[in-house]
């Protein structure tokens, strides 16, 4: 009896032996699968480690309950794991349309995120590359700094744009059926946004840090990157000009019609009423050339009386500035600032006659006169005319 059951122990065995024998190719093909898998991965063969891929799981549905199927399912996950980190690297890249068309299909086949997780990877990727490419634009210089910021979101921008729409297909209704939460079209629409306000946000930190007397430049670059984005409904460049009229606002009175103001009271410090600079603006004797209809010639007259002269030259070098970038809801805020510094200028002016006015001569007197009629008839009818140009 014990040897009976001795020999079909050895038949079972054997039976066994013979089979493994006759499928030893298969069975040397299914342990290998791993091996060939993360040669595939590594390689960047995946189309064929998505077969792969879906080859296991069959047999993992048939075979789950065998140790040797399961090991091989967990390493081949791992292999898939690796694969899935390397299409998501690709899209941090800078990566072409049709290259991008090949990696989202493959992670659309692997099946590991919803619709509206691959959106948000897909962006998530390329602002991460978009934003090592702002990154390494130098940041010492402001108007360097922007404007290479500009060029590097007006064109990479737009290609990310592109590939977007080309990849996912946000023809969606303006009711989503029953049990759909999310508007998978807002993702994108809020991360344009998104990217609008990192970019106006750094405009606004470059302009406040000063860009010298390149405003109008740096206005037409961003005005022609607004207009490339309307073609995908992200047109802001209405949110431009407030921004460059607080900076032109800015320098034209916290800087030059300031300094203009200080110039005047430090000349007038000094100043002492003569008679010889009459020569200079037209006095008599001395012919004057007539200003051409239509110009803007300043009065000669202010020659005679420098501390006049160099305020209005201070205030022209302004006007020049703000020419170049000076929209028209400037008008009040000008104005305003232009009537502010007359005002400090006419209080310097009282204090000198103050001060001055026991020591005056008859004819320091008189002067004194023609320096007020200057200023107030001269210099006042050209600044109108002035802000009327601008």
């Amino acid at each position: 009896r014990n040897f009976m059951r001795d020999a079909e122990e050895i038949a079972c065995s054997r039976r066994m032996n013979s089979l493994t024998l006759n499928r030893h190719t298969e069975i040397l093909e299914i342990l290998e699968i791993p091996q060939l898998m993360d040669t595939c991965v590594r390689n960047g063969y995946y189309e064929e480690a998505l077969e792969l891929a879906a080859y296991v799981r069959r047999l993992e549905r048939k075979h789950s309950s065998i140790p040797v199927i399961q090991g091989i399912v967990d390493e081949v996950r791992q292999s898939a794991q690796l694969m899935l980190n390397q299409l998501i690297q690709q899209l941090r890249t800078n990566i072409q349309l049709p290259a991008c068309l090949r990696v989202i299909g493959y992670l659309r086949r692997m099946d590991v995120f919803t619709e509206a997780e691959l959106r948000i990877k897909f962006l998530q990727a390329r602002d991460a590359w978009l934003r090592s490419i702002q990154a390494s634009i130098p940041d010492d210089d402001p108007y360097f700094h922007i404007t290479k910021t500009i060029e590097a979101c007006r064109v990479h921008l737009f290609d990310i744009v592109t590939q977007y729409r080309a990849i996912f297909s946000d023809e969606e209704p303006l009711l989503p059926p029953e049990g759909q939460a999310l508007n998978e079209g807002a993702i994108f629409h809020g991360w344009v946004l998104q990217k609008v306000s990192e970019f106006l946000r750094t405009l606004e930190r470059d302009l406040r840090r000063g860009v010298g007397g390149r405003l109008d430049s740096l206005l037409g670059q961003c005005m022609y990157f607004g207009l490339s984005f309307s073609r995908v409904g992200a047109d802001f460049r209405g949110q431009l000009a407030p921004l460059f009229q607080r900076v032109a606002a800015a320098a034209f009175g916290k800087a030059a019609v300031e300094e203009a103001v200080e110039k005047f009271r430090e000349e007038m410090n000094s100043y002492t009423l003569i008679s010889a600079p009459a020569v200079l603006g037209g006095g008599a004797g001395v012919p004057v050339p007539a200003a051409q209809p239509g110009t803007l010639q300043p009065p000669m007259v202010l020659l005679d009386f420098p501390p006049l002269a160099c305020f209005l030259n201070g205030l022209l070098v302004a006007f020049n500035d703000l020419r170049l970038c000076c929209p028209v809801a400037l008008a009040q805020d000008v104005t305003a600032c232009l009537e502010d510094a007359l005002g400090e200028v006419t209080k310097t002016i009282l204090a000198f006659h103050r001060a001055e006015e026991a020591a005056f001569s008859g004819r320091e007197q008189e002067l004194f006169a023609q320096f007020c009629a200057a200023f107030l008839e001269d210099l006042l009818p050209y600044l109108k005319r002035c802000l009327q140009v601008l």
